[in-house]
């Protein structure tokens, strides 16, 4: 989060930031480590080869399976419930709106001169 401008209003406490242990997340890999399509391709071409390749394949996408599923599992808030997202979306929305509210007080109040050029 963005934090506010050095002459914060005494009635406006700051805004609670992300635990210090929290770093931010990794880097998402490249688009094409999420593509099945080319293993299945080339499954399909073994079987009709014939070749003995196919299961060589075959363990290739059982594994693209498994780090997917890893992926998936250490994604931040994957195990946040639905109703746990809304309430947090709520309160961010609360939390914008009042920022806006207090960007237009400071604003109304003249104290920015705006240099003319």
């Amino acid at each position: 989060m963005a934090s506010g401008p050095a002459g914060r209003a005494a009635e406006e406490p700051p805004p609670p930031g992300p635990p210090a242990e929290q770093k931010p997340p990794p880097l998402p890999p490249a688009q094409e480590e999420f593509s099945f399509l080319p293993l299945v391709h080339d499954i399909i071409k073994c079987m009709d080869k014939d070749s003995q390749d196919v299961h060589q394949v075959l363990n290739e996408l059982k594994n693209k399976f498994q780090e997917m599923r890893k992926l998936i599992s250490s994604m931040p808030g994957i195990g946040v419930s639905p109703e746990q997202q809304q309430q947090q979306l709520q309160n961010l929305r609360e939390q914008v709106r009042t920022k806006n509210e207090l960007l237009q007080k400071y604003k109304s109040l003249c104290m920015f001169e705006i240099p003319k050029e």
